[in-house]
This record gives structure tokens, C-alpha cells and sequence, in this order.
């Protein structure tokens, strides 16, 4: 197959990059907005059409949380009417398309882990403009899987781990937030997974992925620090409201794998597993 990643530099689109040596039998098209602008749809069809791409792996988006709230004009361009694009051009040569969602589609008021099936209601621009995104893929393309993931980290770009090791080597304190509970994604496991489902053929419809396991950000603070060896900074825990963020945070993100893992067989590796793995390659 001809499969179109788009967002290739950011985290995921590397993890994605790494895993395409072990599937010789696909040619991929690996792009960022040099490459192609996925706020372009003229510019989307051609492409499409030039490379005759069978399916598309969306990895691009706008995902400045914060910033979202006062650029709701680039954000809903990336996150909302891109990916309707990139499904209107690959449905049209009966493709498929993966898209890559947020657990910010909930407003994170559950307290037990959401299945996919349940109603959602963001309350940020960020997730708001992340569910069209969703809704505009169902509608314009009939083999379409969209994946909600959370709290995705990676070696590569700007994430929570580097974050903590960095500023655990350059302080003597930190306050992380502890009441705002989720479990962390390492890119390379969702990487893994979506060539699984690429593999074992599209079966359309809304899947969640993370790690599994369950901890606070604080938790995740702690756990980086020791892995990593940071011995010296006091990590200190932060109530929400002590931490005010332009945009709303789910206060409880926690996300039922168990379609995915029984729909595609796949296994998913415990947060400090793969936690480990990320920080001996760092």
C-alpha cells in the first residue's frame, strides 16, 4: 500500500517513522507542512492522487493546549477542517484513514474509565476542535478508525518526561498538579499499534489507546525522577487551582482500552515499562 503520514516531525509521526523498516511491502510518504499543507485541500487531492495513496495516517494537529484558547482560527484550520480534508481525498479512491484524537473530547468528570461509547462534552477549544476533527473523518470517509490517546510523550519534540527531567536537573523544587488523573502514552506503543491495525486491516470505528495503569501527573512526576536518577529535587503536589492554565484540563482522562485490545489483539505494555524504555533511550 501507499500510506500518507502526515505530521512526521512531531512525536508520534517519528515513533512511526522508526517502525516503517519492518514493513517493507509499504511505500511511505512521510510529511510535515513543507511537504504538504493539510490546511490546503486542493493541495491534499493532488497529492493523493499523484502518490495514488491507499490510506492516510493523520498524525498532524495543533496541540498547544493553551494557546488554543486564544488561536481558535489555526487551531480549528489543523485539528477541525484538515482532517476532513484528508478523508474527503482518500475516500475518493476508497481508502482508509487513521485519526489521531484526544482523551480532551471528555470533560473528565467520570470516575471510571471512559469506553468509547461515552458522551462527550470538551470543554477547551483544544478538545472541542479535536472532536470535529473526529466527526468530520466519520462522515467523509467509510474505512475510517479514529484513535484517542493521552498524555503522550516521546524521545522526540517537547513532552512531560524530558520536561521533568529537565527541570528536576535545574531545580531543587517542584510543584505537580495531583489531582488530575490520566495514564501516560509513549508515542512508540501507539506507533506500534496503529501498524497493527494497518496490518490486520481497518475496522471502522472509535478506539482507545494508552498505557495501562493509572497514576496522577504527580505520580508521573515522581516515577520520572526516579527512574532517571534525579536525586535532588523535592517533587512538592499541586491542587488544580493552584496551577491556573488558560485552558481547562479533564481532571479524570483515564481510557478503556478493551475494544482495541480485543478488536486488533494487542497487548499494552504497563506506563512504567514503557516509562523505562523511553528514559534508557533518552
Amino acid at each position: 500500500m501507499n500510506i500518507l503520514i502526515t505530521g512526521c516531525n512531531g512525536q508520534l509521526g517519528n515513533e512511526m517513522q522508526l517502525l516503517e523498516g519492518k514493513y517493507p511491502l509499504h511505500t511511505f510518504f512521510n510529511t510535515d507542512v513543507n511537504e504538504l499543507d493539510i490546511t490546503n485541500q486542493e493541495a491534499i487531492a493532488a497529492f493523493v492522487n499523484i502518490h495514488e495513496i491507499d490510506g492516510i495516517v493523520n498524525c498532524a494537529a495543533y496541540t498547544a493546549v493553551d494557546k488554543a484558547e486564544s488561536n481558535t482560527e489555526l487551531c480549528t484550520l489543523l485539528n477541525s477542517s484538515a482532517p476532513g480534508y484528508l478523508a474527503k481525498a482518500v475516500e475518493q479512491r476508497g481508502g482508509w484513514m487513521i485519526q489521531i484524537s484526544t482523551d480532551y473530547v471528555f470533560d473528565g468528570t467520570s470516575h471510571v474509565p471512559y469506553v468509547e461509547t461515552a458522551p462527550v462534552c470538551p470543554n477547551s477549544v483544544y478538545g472541542r476542535t479535536k472532536l470535529e476533527g473526529e466527526i468530520a473523518v466519520r462522515e467523509s470517509c467509510k474505512r475510517s478508525v479514529i484513535i484517542r490517546t493521552a498524555w503522550l510523550y516521546s524521545t522526540f519534540g517537547n513532552n512531560f518526561v524530558k520536561t521533568m527531567i529537565r527541570l528536576g536537573q535545574e531545580r531543587d523544587e517542584l510543584g505537580v498538579i495531583f489531582d488530575q488523573i490520566g495514564t501516560p502514552t509513549y508515542a512508540r506503543d501507539l506507533a506500534l499499534a496503529i501498524m497493527t491495525v494497518i496490518d490486520k486491516g481497518i475496522v471502522p470505528g472509535v478506539y482507545h489507546f494508552s498505557n495501562e495503569g493509572v497514576i496522577s501527573w504527580y505520580d508521573f512526576a515522581k516515577a520520572i525522577h526516579r527512574i532517571a536518577g534525579v536525586k535532588d529535587c523535592h517533587v512538592r503536589p499541586l491542587h488544580t487551582v493552584e496551577y491556573p492554565t488558560p485552558a481547562a484540563r479533564p481532571h479524570y482522562s483515564v481510557l478503556d482500552k478493551s475494544k482495541i485490545k480485543e478488536t486488533y489483539q494487542i497487548e499494552i505494555p504497563y506506563w512504567e515499562e514503557s516509562l523505562r524504555e523511553c528514559i534508557e533511550k533518552l
